[in-house]
Parts: C-alpha cells; structure tokens; sequence
C-alpha cells in the first residue's frame, strides 16, 4: 500500500481486499459532517472499483438499527464513522452467518472484534484528534485503489437515507473534482470531514490529518494556507464576520454589530464593492494583513491575554476546484452545510452534494443551511438567557423539546465561553428524543484545553450512563449519551464525580 498512514496498511488492505471481493456492499454511515463525508468517501470508491452499493444513514447505530441492518440480504456491510463501539451486537450477527462487516471507524472500540475492522485507535493513533471516520475511509479508499490498479466503470449508485425514499445518484466526480484511479482527490473530502469533527485543534490538523492533507495538496484538490481563524470567511461580509468571531473575544468587536461597523469604518481601506461590504475572501492579501493587524492592536489594548490571541490566526483548508466565496470553498463552511442537511433528516441531500451536484442538491442544502443557522441562533440564546446549571466540575442545561436532539451537542459547544457559560468546564446538553418518548439525548462538549488536563468525554458519558441503563461513547472533547428518561440526576451526579477524577489526575 502507498497511501498514507502507513501504520493502519495491514487493516486497511484487509478491508480493502474483502470489499473488492463482494458482489454488492450495504454502506451505512452516521449523519453528522464526518459521517457524510465518510459515506462519500466509500461511496466514491466503491463506484469506481464497480461495485453496487446502497448507502444507509443512521442517527444512532444501536441494537434496533444493527438487526434492521442484518435483516436485509446484503452479504457485505461496510460501516463508517460508527461500529467500532457497537461490535459487541454486530458480532453476534456476524456470528450467526446475517452478514461480514468491514468497518472503518475512529471511535472507541467495544471488547469485541471482526476481521476487517480499520480503525486509527487499534495501532494508538488517535481517533480524537489525529484521524477522523472520513479519514479512515479514506485509507480504506486508497488501499482499494492500489489493489484494483484503476478506477471502475460501475454505474448510477442507489441510495438511501434511513432506509426509506431511496435515490440515484450519480457518483463519480466528487466535489467539482476530476476523479483519480488512485483515489487521492478524496482526500478534500477527508479533510472535510475532519475539521467538521474538531479535530483541528490549534488552529491545524494533526497526525495522520496532516498526511491526508499533503495527499491532497499532491493532488491538487486542497490548499491550505495561514489565515484569519474566524468561520465564516468566504461567505459572511465582513461585519458580520468580526461580529460573530467570538472564540477569540475581542471587546467592542464581537458580539457587537455597531462596533464591528466602527472598526472596519475607522481602516484606511476601500472595504465595499458597489455598496456592499467585501468579504473576507474578497480581499487582496495586503488588506488581509491591514484588517488582521488592525484587530491584534485592539486585542492587546483591550486586555486579550497573548495566549488567546494567537489564536486569531489557523491553517486555513481549502478545496481547490470549488469557487472562492462559496459555502464549499472552505472546509469548515462545507462541514456546518453537510451538518445542515442529515441532522434534519436530510442525508441524501449532503451525500449528493459531497458527490458533485452543484445544482438541485446544493440549493437544497443552502435552504437548510439557512434554517440550521436560524435553529442554532435560538438554541444559543436560549442557553445565554436561562443559563447553565453548575455542579462541582462540569455544567450543564436541559433544552425538553426546544432544541432539535439532533443539535443540541453544536448549540452547547457553542455556547461555551459565552456570558455565562464557563469554557473551563465541560457542558451537557440534555434533549428530548422525539421517537423515543423514553428516553432521553445527552451531548457533552469540552475544549482541547480541558482534554489536555485529562478530560475524556467518551469514558464519562459512557459509564455515566451505563450505570444508569443507557449508553454512550464518542471522543475525549465531544461525546454522546442516550439515557432513560428520570436519570438524569443520578446521570448527572456520576458524570460530574467522573470529571473531577479525571481532572485531578
């Protein structure tokens, strides 16, 4: 194998051997960023190596999804960003002959194990922080790739979300991109998938990230480049722009619009076009750096500890062949718009878009885009204006039916760090499962900071709530938990006794 991370080769030729293999594969992913980014991945390799597939997207991968999934007759199933924590229940219907799962996952492995099963944790690569699920298809991808020498000449891919309303999709080009026999244009797609998991923490990818990335340099599909580390560059004016940009709090900029508009009216530059303001991705580098100093000045004047502000500035991820000002530009934008589209149960939109549609499918997701953005504003001020709970080592809000389950782990993350919300403590979020009266969603959020102190959100929420009759994993910085309706306070109360251990360690 000639692909990158050469410690997951052995697997991931594995994977890649059983795959080519089959006659027809299931492909089942998760319906965040990553899990899309994943099932495009697959879906791209699969469709170039001939194969038939059906893809099928779950919220949760529990023991109900797992034997719908052994109920149908595909003999072959590959499983992305999720399945390493459910072998326990795929296992026994591996063992009873219903399927053979490949699974190329990043997250905490049960006891159990298969035969084909890629995952970065199983050769202590970090799954949290260093490889992402779409990351880990991606070697899957390259590896299939080099096996089968080329490209196939499979046709139109059958798809479907939840395993209802199936769709044709065309497969082939992803991202705008011409496709590679290697496989090595998927890589924007990888990356993609990896900063919409947080896994770019100071500011650039990490690890195995970062092989993945100059794979996709070599291949002409990424730039990446130091910039202003504010979301939103390509496509918010700039106004808006410094107004949002809070993770680095500058006082009289963020949060407040009218300041915003004095800064930028109080620079030496011609910052609208035709009575527009520029955006961020508008400007000449000379202006960049004007604005970009501009704000470090007022940071230090302000009072901003040097720490936080060196944090205005990241590695920037962009996919070549998509257009400069678009939500697909820039990888965190095309994450926040994939999350837009399964968390609102429609996948089969993202997935379109992640395999080249730039027309139906891509207006669809920037309609979603648009109510996504409208339901986290609400979700945040509801976090702002009723406040958090604090316990002794963590804090947390319980949103009923007024947040969406299915975002309520992106409001609290982003509440963190807001009035008062504390960012030196993990949150929890708590919401109503709409098709489980019973029960109820937990998502807990942390900060790398936090992790580097000995946090591990997968291991708190998980046995928080086991001891509690629910179940729960995900990584060290954000995880989630299904709990029975009523525990939340036992829940609670072994959750904050677990933080504190692990913050005192």
């Amino acid at each position: 194998m000639t692909g990158p991370v050469p410690e997951l080769a052995e697997r991931a030729t594995a994977c890649a051997e059983r795959l080519l293999a089959a006659e027809r594969v299931l492909l089942t992913s998760h319906i965040d960023a990553d899990g899309l980014t994943s099932a495009a991945v697959a879906a791209s390799a699969l469709e170039r190596a001939g194969i038939p597939f059906e893809v099928v997207f779950e919220k949760q991968l529990d023991e109900e999804a797992v034997a719908q999934i052994a109920a149908t007759d595909y003999e072959t199933v590959w499983f992305t960003d999720f399945g390493s924590g459910q072998l326990d229940s795929i296992r026994e219907h591996e063992d009873a002959g219903a399927f053979t799962p490949v699974i190329a996952d990043h997250h905490q492995p049960a006891d159990a194990d298969t035969e084909f099963h890629c995952n970065p944790l199983l050769e202590g690569i970090d799954g949290a922080s260093e490889l992402s699920g779409a990351g880990t298809a991606f070697v899957v991808a390259r590896a299939m790739a080099d096996l089968a020498g080329a490209s196939g000449e499979g046709g139109p891919a059958e798809t479907a979300t939840d395993g209802d309303a199936k769709t044709v999709t065309d497969g082939g080009a992803t991202a705008a991109t011409t496709a590679r026999p290697d496989n090595r244009d998927l890589a924007a797609l990888a990356i993609v998938g990896a900063v919409g998991d947080m896994q770019a923490s100071g500011g650039e990818l990490h690890g195995a990230n970062a092989e993945i990335v100059e794979e996709g340099v070599a291949a002409g599909v990424l730039e990446t480049g130091t910039d202003l580390a504010v979301y939103g560059t390509q496509t918010r004016p700039l106004p808006k722009l410094l107004e949002y940009a809070t993770d680095v709090y500058i006082p009289g900029i963020s949060n407040d619009q009218n300041g915003a508009l004095r800064f930028l009216d109080g620079l030496d530059l011609d910052l609208k076009r035709d009575g527009d303001w520029r955006r961020w991705a508008d400007l000449e580098a000379d202006e960049k750096q004007t604005v970009a100093s501009a704000l470090v000045r007022r940071a230090v004047s302000s009072g901003v500890p040097a720490s936080k502000i060196d944090g205005l500035v990241g590695t920037s991820y962009r996919l070549a062949a998509e257009s400069v000002g678009t939500e697909l530009r820039d990888a965190s934008e095309f994450s926040t718009l994939l999350n837009a589209t399964a968390r609102y149960d429609r996948a089969d939109v993202g997935l379109a878009v992640c395999l080249g549609d730039r027309d139906g499918a891509l207006e669809r997701a920037r309609t979603l885009l648009r109510s996504h953005r409208r339901n986290l504003s609400e979700g945040i001020d509801l976090v702002t204006t009723e406040g958090v709970t604090r316990e002794d080592h963590l804090q947390w809000f319980h949103a009923g039916d007024r947040i969406r389950e299915t975002i309520v782990g992106i409001v609290a993350g982003m509440a963190l760090g807001n009035e008062g919300v504390d960012r030196d403590r993990p949150i929890l979020a708590f919401a109503e499962k709409g098709d489980e009266p019973d029960a109820v969603k937990v998502s807990g959020r942390g900060s790398h900071a936090l992790v580097r102190r000995g946090l591990d959100l997968s291991v708190v929420l998980g046995e928080a709530a086991r001891a509690v009759g629910g179940d729960g994993g995900g990584h060290d910085v954000a995880a989630g938990a299904t709990v029975p309706a009523g525990e939340e306070p036992a829940f609670l109360e072994l959750a904050d006794e677990l933080v504190g251990e692990q913050l005192s360690g």
